[in-house]
Parts: C-alpha cells; sequence; structure tokens
C-alpha cells in the first residue's frame, strides 16, 4: 500500500515563503537540499508525517503562475474562530468563516488564505470527516 509523503509546490522568494508557512501553520525545516540553481525545502510540524516540499528555482523570473488546474492544500485545526482572528492579526486576510452542510447537517466549517505566490490554503475546523 503507498504512503502519501509530501506535494510540492514552486515558490518565488523563498524566505517569504518560509516565513508565511512558520507563522500561518507552524511548519519549520525538517529537511533542506541546496544545490547551485535551485533548493528543496521540506517542511512539517509535530501534527504531521505528511511534509509540504518548497522548491526554489533561483533567479527565476517572472513568479510561476497555476494554470486553471490548481485547487489548493488543507489543514485541520481546533479552534476554526481563533485562528482565523490570529491569521487576520498577521495580515494574511483570511476570507470569512463558511459552512458547509448537506441539509441540517454540518459537514464542514472553513475558511481559506493564500501564501506569497497566491496558493490557497483552506483552514478546516477539526470535526467529523477532518478530524
Amino acid at each position: 500500500m503507498a504512503k502519501i509523503i509530501h506535494s510540492m509546490i514552486r515558490v518565488h522568494d523563498l524566505d517569504r515563503s518560509l516565513s508565511f508557512y512558520a507563522d500561518a501553520l507552524g511548519l519549520s525545516t525538517s529537511h533542506r537540499l541546496d544545490f547551485s540553481d535551485f533548493s528543496l525545502v521540506y517542511l512539517r510540524n509535530n501534527e504531521n508525517d505528511f511534509e509540504l516540499e518548497l522548491t526554489w528555482n533561483k533567479d527565476r523570473e517572472p513568479a510561476y503562475t497555476h494554470g486553471d488546474g490548481y485547487g489548493h492544500i488543507a489543514v485541520a485545526v481546533s479552534a476554526l474562530k481563533s485562528e482565523h482572528e490570529r491569521m487576520s492579526a498577521l495580515g494574511f486576510a483570511p476570507t470569512p468563516i463558511k459552512e458547509f452542510k448537506r441539509g441540517d447537517e454540518m459537514l464542514a466549517r472553513f475558511f481559506f488564505i493564500q501564501d506569497p505566490d497566491g496558493y490557497k490554503i483552506e483552514v478546516l475546523e477539526r470535526a467529523g470527516h477532518y478530524i
């Protein structure tokens, strides 16, 4: 059986991205590989064994585009409202908290933020399927 271990995104400004992911999601570098023209930086925190790989191609101009195929990554948090307030205070401009229901059944509560490269991140309340 396969185990998913990481997902990769390309970033334009590595230091800015590292700061964002540390402040927004508490992710820090677990492994880093530096080469002359690119770097691979793997991020995680104590909640995960899954990693987010940031690929930085040095001297890349212009910044990357996402085309029309990229969706989002998702994280689960215990206290959605306080995370929304914290991220607002950090200037990350979270979208309003939304509720996803089927009839009267609450399926999810969530909001979105974007990283410095425009990648969308869904922040879900830990409940139901999203524990």
